[in-house]
């Protein structure tokens, strides 16, 4: 089995995303997307693609899609033409594997509940954890994917960043069988959030030595956001950062069983 996590950053470079997709959908079993938007149609005079999961849907033909949204009408001006523009996680999973159930649930506020923070006078999204069940060879996998708050400061320890490695942890627990947890969490590695979530699981990228997880289009310091995880029953036969730049967001590729 084969995945790839990745945030691909609003579709903003839709044509190397694009070409992504088609380069690894031969190679790859399952998708975990994170900052993905959707919407009737593509608007213009915007750098994001509002249409994206559409988009991707068609180019990945031989997938079955899954979008959880987080939020609703991100930007007044795009939907002032309107339609209506979604934003939040998406999965596309092999149509060879069968899938048993797919769902999501709020780590953070509510679906659609923006709050413009007082202080900062920044969104606070709302934040989901979209999760699949299936069977391999009679062994069952549950993929989280995961994309964390993010509060327009660093990526260090907070409350709400605590209570939510604290919920995804909780789930994490009660499920039976073999456990990825992966995506863009917007968390350093030194925190205790993160910490949280290491409880039963092996990060593969400290694992790995891997130094970043941000390509050239990302300037700022402390270049470490997206992660997987895996429970001691998952079998990690291959991991490592893709070179493929597509995102400010570097792709993450794990082979399992």
């Amino acid at each position: 089995m084969k995945l790839i996590t990745l945030n691909v950053w609003g579709g903003r470079h839709y044509k190397d995303l694009i070409n992504f997709f088609k380069k690894y959908s031969n190679k790859t079993d399952i998708f975990c997307l994170q900052e993905v938007f959707d919407s009737k149609c593509l608007a213009e005079n915007t750098e994001i693609r509002t249409n994206f999961y559409s988009e991707v849907s068609k180019v990945l033909s031989n997938f079955n899609g899954f979008f959880a949204p987080a939020i609703k009408n991100y930007d007044n001006s795009i939907t002032a033409v309107n339609f209506d523009l979604f934003y939040g996680l998406a999965i596309f999973v092999n149509k060879n594997i069968k899938i048993d159930s797919i769902n999501d649930f709020f780590v953070y506020r509510n679906r659609f509940d923006v709050k413009i923070n007082e202080k900062t006078k920044l969104k606070e999204i709302p934040r989901n954890l979209q999760h699949i069940h299936f069977k391999i060879k009679n062994k069952k996998y549950v993929v989280a994917n995961l994309h964390g708050i993010w509060t327009g400061g660093g990526k260090e320890d907070n409350y709400e960043r605590i209570q939510q490695s604290n919920k995804v942890n909780s789930f994490l627990c009660k499920e039976d069988g073999a456990k990825i947890l992966c995506g863009d969490f917007n968390l350093l590695p030194t925190t205790e959030s993160l910490k949280i979530l290491e409880k039963d699981m092996v990060n593969l990228v400290k694992k790995y030595g891997v130094t970043s997880t941000r390509s050239h289009y990302y300037t700022k310091e402390n270049k470490f956001a997206d992660y997987i995880l895996v429970s001691d029953d998952v079998k990690v036969k291959d991991f490592k950062v893709l070179e493929d730049v597509v995102s400010d967001h570097l792709p993450l590729y794990l082979e399992f069983e």
